[in-house]
């Protein structure tokens, strides 16, 4: 049996999100190997470890958070990183960045993980968060994961991170598992077109921007739309869906422990967020083989082949109107598309190629696997310069 490691992870909150499903992703399939979490939710919220298989030894770690702003709880998590001692500390985006500050001077090894942005910086950084993470990350050198080629190209740029401690790990996902239920789905819909997303109901994923598109494209193309997920905008989405007179047509499952259930069943996937990273939800559609229709924000126009780029939009109402227009316009090209999308899921976003280097930064080998992404990211930019 592998001795235990300790390692401390620190989100803003442990409700499901990208951040939270890609960890359950990880501490699933690393079970058993002798890694022991410790969550720590600044909102004291665990949804997510529902999540988790019986066999991932984690337990929650509940510290009071002072709403304060600024650095309130730097004192106390400090105190805690001394009595905890975990051999790793995890820090997950900026709602966790207290924790990096507390871990200053260092406590502990450190490792921080960036996702993306919320609402308030989808079209513009906050200079005060620029010069934190500065402060925070790049003086100290702390070696920081990224998910995108966007963020990584913002890490370095904006944040002044040296190449050396910037690694871009993709979200991956089980190919092989993803096709075989899609292939063995049951469908349901009828004649008309299943249009669907999975997606928590926040600001940024603009959940509002879908139904409108879908209000009116409804209008010649018989179509139903899924809404999979929940979040703090649900009862104003489905108020709007209502009054969009299209909300016959409109389900919102609300929260699903196993969303993979429904997306399988839909015949077009939509993301309609103001920001992102690398989406997870839909890199399973993409692996299911269905065409998609999408914002083009963050890595999601470099995720989509060339051939089904006619399914992208720039992050404005009209704009994405148009794209999920061309998408039910052009059903002869599904097939295409489709497979084009399949193959870039199996050979760019494997479920392996993330855990295997996650495996290692789990055990404290994190050198390595930022020494690779970095040769890796050297060769593209010469293939791109040559």
């Amino acid at each position: 049996m592998p001795a235990r490691r300790v390692i401390l992870h620190a989100f803003s909150t442990f409700a499901l999100g990208g951040a939270q499903a890609r960890f359950v992703q990880l501490a699933n399939a690393m079970r058993g190997e002798g890694f022991f979490h410790r969550i720590a939710a600044m909102d004291d919220r665990y949804d997510a470890g529902e999540r988790l298989s019986p066999a991932v030894a984690w337990e929650p770690l509940r510290v009071p958070n002072r709403r304060g702003g600024g650095l309130a709880n730097r004192g106390a998590f400090r105190e805690v990183l001394s009595e905890e001692a975990p051999d790793l500390l995890l820090t997950y985006n900026w709602g966790a960045i207290e924790w990096a500050a507390a871990n200053t001077p260092a406590v502990t090894r450190h490792l921080h993980v960036e996702d993306g942005f919320g609402p308030d910086e989808a079209r513009r950084q906050l200079p005060r968060r620029v010069w934190t993470r500065r402060l925070l990350l790049a003086l100290r050198r702390v070696p920081t994961v990224v998910a995108s080629r966007h963020l990584e190209t913002i890490a370095m740029s904006r944040w002044w991170l040296p190449a050396s401690r910037v690694a871009f790990i993709p979200n991956g996902v089980d190919f092989d598992a993803i096709a075989g239920r899609r292939a063995r789905r049951t469908r349901t819909g009828g004649p008309d077109v299943m249009i669907g997303t999975v997606a928590g109901l926040r600001a940024e994923k603009n959940i509002g921007r879908l139904i409108r598109a879908f209000s009116a494209v409804r209008k010649d193309f018989p179509a139903r739309l899924t809404i999979v997920g929940d979040g703090p905008e649900r009862k104003a989405l489905e108020r709007l869906a209502r009054d969009s007179g299209a909300g016959s047509a409109i389900e919102f499952t609300g929260y699903l422990k196993a969303p993979l259930s429904r997306l399988v069943e839909f015949d077009v996937f939509a993301l309609s967020s103001d920001t992102e990273q690398l989406p997870i939800a839909m890199l399973e559609a993409m692996a299911c083989g269905m065409p998609v229709a999408a914002t083009d924000v963050g890595d999601v126009g470099l995720i989509v082949p060339p051939v089904a780029r006619g399914g992208l939009a720039s992050p404005d109402d009209t704009s994405f109107e148009h794209a999920l227009r061309r998408v039910l316009e052009r059903r002869t090209e599904w097939e295409t598309w489709g497979m084009a999308g399949r193959e870039r899921v199996r050979t760019e976003y494997s479920q392996e190629g993330m855990i295997n280097a996650w495996r290692e930064i789990f055990r404290g080998n994190w050198q390595e696997v930022f020494r690779k992404r970095l040769q890796r990211r050297n060769a593209d930019e010469t293939r791109r310069g040559a």
